[in-house]
This record gives structure tokens, C-alpha cells and sequence, in this order.
């Protein structure tokens, strides 16, 4: 099973989750409506509406709740994205220019900033456990800027440890996973041992997404929608590195990290650190610990009764870890 098929399987509540977002983005400012449109129609691969749509499927019948909180995590997701390239100074996503690129740094900011607003109003709609699910999105986008505030710490002092790494990538990524799910399980009310096994599931499901892009971000496959290196040239150290670096000696360990703050600047030191991660195993130790990850996920949806929709949760999880781009 793919992910265009398990979008073919939603169909039409796919398309509502769309299109309430849709709505929730109509502006009579021409510039902030066509920003939103254009972003709208190159909203990438709504792997997380999808989990969250699939998760409570799972546990029983979808309903407008789910609808509703579906189409959160994907406002909430695309608000940070628009902040993140504002932090990274990324010129491009998804092969196109980005806000920031386009329209500069405020006007992104702003622009996620709309996407957040119209994120929580969202979830002021639900018919039910509405300030529960608020509390569980203040505590992702709490999670989140802790993420990006530790990156930006440990970029600049470049040690970064594997204990540091984890948890930037679950602050970063996999929380939003997890309450996509959670939020799901809640909004059909399913019993308290679904709703954490399905958490669970999207929190390893998460921290597994991000290790493979960190690989992908080292060449490994096709490209991602953004230039390869481009965590070298922040400084970032990621999995793949940490893996490699654990192979060597103390002495050669703060070399390469040298290297890694050399290489914000230098193109040279950039490509020296990855050819240090090829020849030292980095992405294939990577890819066992992300493996492991997606195991893990797949065990906790044993507990859910038997159904189509677990089926494709188990099937994506091993998409996240195969995907190229």
C-alpha cells in the first residue's frame, strides 16, 4: 500500500479536510488569498492528515471531529514551515520558491502566523474535547520552539549528542505525529488504551520520518524539495554523523566537529564531512536505527481491532521509512 493509495481510500474525507482548510484561509486581502492559494495547491504529500484521518478510522467511525482536527495538524504543520524557512534562510521547499524567497522574512512570518490563528479556530469548532486537544497543540508548539531553540544552541556550540538529537527530533517532528494521532483517537472517543498505543505509533512513526530525512539531507535517495547539505551549512549535526562519529577515537571525533563549524562557510569542509559519513557506515547505522523505529511503531497498533485503516497505518509506517523525497 502507498500513500496515493491510502489518499484513495479516504476520498471524500480527505477532500473535506481540504477544503475546510480552504475556508478557514479565504482572505479579502488579494495578497495573503493568493499566497494561501498558491500554498494550498502545493501542500506537499498531507502524510499527517492522512495519519490523523487513517488513526481515527481506526478506532471508529470518522466524524466532523476528526475532519476538523485532521486539517489542524496540516494549518499547524505548514504555519511551522513557514517560520522554519524564516529561521533557515531556505530559499527553496518542495522544489519552489519559498514565501520568504518571494515576499521576504516578515511577510512569512506573518503568514504562518495567520495559518497558527486559523489552526486554533479550527479546533475552537469541535463539538467535543476541544480544550483537551488545545492543550495537546499549545504542547507541540511548546515542543516546537524548544526544538528549534536547542538546534540553534548546539548548532553554534556543535556538540550535539545523540541523547540532544533525539530530543530535537521529537520537539521538532514527532510531536506534531503524536497529537495527530492522539487528537484522532480522542475524536471518536476511543478507549484511553487506543488513544496511547496510537500515540505512541506517531511518535516513533515521527522521530523515524526525520531520521530518514536527516539521510536524505546526506544524498541518500532522490531529492527532498530543498538542496542536499543543507545541514552541514547550518552547523546541524544529525544522525547520520552521530553514527559515523561514534566509530572514531575521541581525537578524531572534535576534528570532524571542527570541520562541521568550518563548513558553514566552506563547501570543501561540507563535503569532507559527508565523505567521512560514507566511509564510516553513518547512513546504513542510521537506517538500522530508524528501522528499529518503525517496528516499534508498527507493534503498538496490535491492540486495535482489525481494519482497513490499520492496515494502511502499518503499510505507511514502512512508506516514511522508504520514501525518497
Amino acid at each position: 500500500m502507498t500513500l496515493e493509495e491510502a489518499k484513495a481510500f479516504l476520498g471524500a474525507d480527505l477532500e473535506r479536510t481540504v477544503a475546510r482548510m480552504e475556508t478557514l484561509l479565504r482572505s479579502d486581502i488579494p495578497l495573503l488569498d493568493g499566497t494561501n492559494r498558491s500554498l494550498l495547491t502545493h501542500a506537499g504529500k498531507l502524510l499527517r492528515p492522512v495519519l490523523s484521518l487513517l488513526s481515527a478510522g481506526a478506532c471508529g467511525p470518522r466524524n466532523e471531529d476528526s475532519i476538523r482536527f485532521a486539517a489542524a495538524v496540516e494549518l499547524l504543520h505548514n504555519a511551522t514551515l513557514l517560520h522554519d524557512d524564516v529561521v533557515d534562510g531556505s530559499a527553496e521547499r518542495r522544489n519552489l520558491p519559498t514565501v520568504m524567497s518571494l515576499l521576504g522574512g516578515p511577510a512569512s512570518v506573518l503568514i504562518g502566523d495567520f495559518w497558527l490563528v486559523k489552526c486554533i479556530d479550527c479546533l475552537l469548532g469541535a463539538d467535543r474535547y476541544s480544550e483537551t486537544v488545545i492543550r495537546l497543540f499549545a504542547k507541540t508548539l511548546s515542543d516546537l520552539a524548544e526544538g528549534e531553540i536547542l538546534q540553534l544552541q548546539k548548532a553554534s556550540s556543535c556538540d550535539t549528542g545523540e541523547e540532544d538529537y533525539f530530543r530535537i527530533i521529537y520537539c521538532k517532528t514527532a510531536s506534531l505525529f503524536e497529537t495527530a494521532c492522539r487528537s484522532a483517537a480522542l475524536s471518536v472517543s476511543a478507549p484511553e488504551a487506543h488513544i496511547e498505543s496510537l500515540a505512541r505509533y506517531g511518535s516513533r512513526l515521527g522521530l523515524a520520518f526525520q531520521i530518514r530525512d536527516d539521510m536524505l539531507d546526506y544524498g541518500d535517495g532522490c531529492a527532498i524539495g530543498k538542496p542536499t547539505g543543507q545541514d552541514l551549512r547550518e552547523g546541524k549535526i544529525t544522525l547520520p554523523l552521530l553514527c559515523a562519529l561514534s566509530e572514531v577515537s575521541a581525537e578524531e571525533n572534535l576534528a570532524i566537529r571542527k570541520r562541521v563549524a568550518r563548513a558553514v562557510d566552506d563547501p570543501a569542509e561540507a563535503a569532507a564531512v559527508q565523505a567521512f559519513v560514507r566511509a564510516h557506515e553513518g547512513l546504513a547505522r542510521a537506517a538500522e536505527r530508524r528501522d528499529a523505529l518503525i517496528r516499534e511503531a508498527v507493534s503498538f497498533l496490535e491492540i486495535l481491532p482489525d481494519s482497513e485503516e490499520k492496515s494502511y497505518l502499518a503499510s505507511l509506517a514502512h512508506f516514511v521509512g522508504a520514501r525518497n523525497n
